[in-house]
């Protein structure tokens, strides 16, 4: 029995020592996983902001590439109710979070980042995906009067009229891959269609008293052949933040973040590192 026992110790012992050799250590003496939770640790949370007719997994592609690279990330939920109440909702979002954040907006998401973001000091930069970003006291709708060019009007189906009298707006699915996707391979820009959530037609027509790329560094990014924002709105709204980049997408469509995920995470990315060159000595 002794000697039964002295086997099954012996056994455990040479296991733990397997165990411990096949776990390299970095030069720290962290084992990978330890490394890259304290990687994660010293980055900033990204915090991704769908548009309208979209929602959360329109950022899975980039949401990979930037958890590839050890960044906490949110895909947040935005309730697409009005311009107001979705800053609120996202605003309690970012209050709830320790540390530095990167807020990025996607087409409406890029008003709702606007407004969400002002007055919230652990917004460091703001990165604008084929985005709005207005100006305080500015709509969504006043910036599209400014520049025409959209089609998105004419692929609207008729709205749907809630108990609350909101009327809710969905593109028609079989042009919503023209309209908002077409450089997205068609089997995920079908898949987008059915997935859509729709808009409150007055989150449009809402403008807010502050926004925060009057003090928070941006980045922007878009393509040259969107539909839903005239190319040169978006190129108009990044000269007015004064982006710290502004990157063009050659063929690049409204959807941009699920045509183009690395470009875009690449530039989120470089969004993040230079706020943390900024925040050391």
């Amino acid at each position: 029995m002794k000697i039964l026992f002295k086997l099954v110790c012996a056994v455990a012992l040479l296991g733990t020592l397997a165990l411990t050799l096949a776990a390299p250590a970095d030069a720290a003496g962290a084992t990978p996983s330890a490394s890259a939770s304290a990687s994660a640790q010293a980055k900033p949370t990204i915090v991704l902001v769908h548009g309208a007719f979209a929602e959360s997994a329109s950022w899975n592609d980039v949401a990979r590439a930037l958890r590839a690279q050890h960044y906490p990330v949110i895909a947040a939920a935005n309730p697409l109710r009005g311009l107001k109440y979705d800053a609120d909702h996202v605003g309690a979002l970012l209050a709830s979070i320790q540390g530095p954040v990167v807020l990025v907006g996607h087409s409406y998401g890029g008003s709702v980042i606007s407004a969400a973001a002002a007055g919230k000091a652990n917004v460091r930069a703001l990165v604008y995906v084929a985005a709005f970003a207005p100006e305080a006291g500015e709509a969504a709708v006043d910036i599209s009067a400014r520049f025409p060019g959209s089609t998105l009007d004419a692929t609207l189906l008729p709205p749907v009229v809630q108990a609350d009298g909101a009327k809710d707006l969905y593109i028609q699915q079989d042009k919503f891959p023209a309209q908002y996707a077409a450089d997205v391979a068609p089997a995920l820009a079908n898949l987008m269609a059915l997935t859509q959530r729709p808009i409150a037609a007055g989150a449009f027509s809402e403008s807010v008293p502050a926004v925060a790329w009057k003090n928070v560094p941006s980045w922007f990014i878009y393509g040259d052949a969107d539909k839903c924002i005239p190319p040169s709105a978006l190129g108009y709204m990044a000269t007015r933040a004064k982006s710290v980049k502004t990157v063009v997408v050659k063929g690049g469509s409204h959807a941009v973040m699920a045509s183009n995920p690395k470009q875009v995470a690449s530039l989120i990315v470089e969004a993040a590192n230079a706020i943390g060159a900024a925040a050391r000595p």
